[in-house]
């Protein structure tokens, strides 16, 4: 699966993980809206959950801005708006905190929930802590990648959600 980055460049360089993943080539960032193609975009606003029923797509696109510009950002890209499910972030910025994901963590995330474990640990190997981002989120992660749909998926996080 294609991982590719609309870039806004609006953090600190030294801690942004699109920019090592395409250091790596693990991923293509691109500096327009109008650059990036489309695929399935990772949008914490849209109305539907990331599924299995989404693995037919062959790109992913994450969004790469401050959490201030994301909601007017995401709704720039072509593609299939899909909310990733309830996940805790492992990056030391947002350690612990539901929902604040980077973009190493967003990919990884959809690309397990996708069925693409291998390319998920393959992603965040790259990172000292990405480890601990499938320790922390091993049994909802496990949990959604089982699911049929995005109904199914919705289910399951509400039995984590109950327990925030």
């Amino acid at each position: 699966m294609e991982l590719h980055v609309r870039y806004e460049g609006d953090d600190d360089p030294d801690k942004c993980s699109a920019r090592k993943l395409a250091r790596f080539d693990l991923a293509e960032l691109h500096r327009s809206t109008r650059a990036t193609p489309p695929g399935i975009v990772l949008n914490p606003f849209a109305e539907q959950a990331l599924s299995p029923a989404d693995a037919d797509h062959d790109r992913l696109v994450a969004l790469d801005c401050s959490w201030e510009t994301a909601q007017r950002e995401a709704f720039d890209l072509d593609g299939v708006h899909r909310a990733l499910p309830f996940l805790v972030a492992a990056n030391p910025i947002n350690y612990g905190t539901p929902f604040r994901l980077n973009t190493v963590e967003a990919f990884a995330g959809a690309l397990v929930i996708l069925g693409e474990r291998e390319h998920a640990e393959r992603t965040l190997s790259k990172f000292s802590w990405g480890h601990t981002f499938l320790e922390l989120n091993e049994e909802p992660l496990r949990r959604y990648s089982e699911c049929e749909d995005s109904t199914d998926v919705l289910d399951v996080q509400d039995d984590y959600l109950v327990e925030e």
